[in-house]
């Protein structure tokens, strides 16, 4: 380290602020740097989101279509299959929502619906609040139970 080189510790020097209105010889003076007249040069401006200078807003101008349905029930899905490779690496015999959620297949305290892609080879008891058709048929093919929680 040398005198060439010395520099002040970073974020200890602050740019200073503009200071506005002192006079002509400032540079900053009359206008302030906001320009002549209109609705951004005085004070109290404040620029609202969306707001094009009193044309339609684009957001106004486009049509709207659909909705949303605050009833719609939404739930995480989990196939035959999932749950056959599940219940035969872990030799389980019942799969419920909590046991899904420690094996890491759906997020906590969330609706299970269990479709039926995939087949299984043993009997399961399988509780979940939703089932595809498909899904019971395979369940019931091989004896097992679908429980609807």
């Amino acid at each position: 380290m040398d005198l060439s080189n010395l520099q002040p510790a970073k974020g200890s020097v602050h740019r200073e602020k503009k200071r506005l209105g002192r006079g002509e010889g400032s540079g900053k003076g009359g206008t302030c740097t906001r320009g002549h007249k209109g609705h951004k040069s005085r004070s109290g401006y404040k620029n609202k989101r969306g707001f094009e200078g009193g044309q339609m807003p684009l957001q106004r101008r486009i049509p709207k279509f659909g909705f949303k349905n605050f009833n719609r029930v939404e739930y995480k899905i989990v196939n035959i299959k999932t749950i056959e490779k599940l219940a035969n690496e872990f030799n389980l015999t019942s799969i419920d929502p909590q046991i899904l959620y420690e094996y890491g297949l759906i997020p906590k305290n969330c609706k299970v619906k269990i479709l039926g892609v995939g087949k299984l080879s043993k009997p399961l008891e399988v509780k979940a609040h939703a089932f595809s058709g498909t899904a019971k048929k395979a369940i019931l093919e091989v004896e097992g139970k679908a429980i609807k929680i």
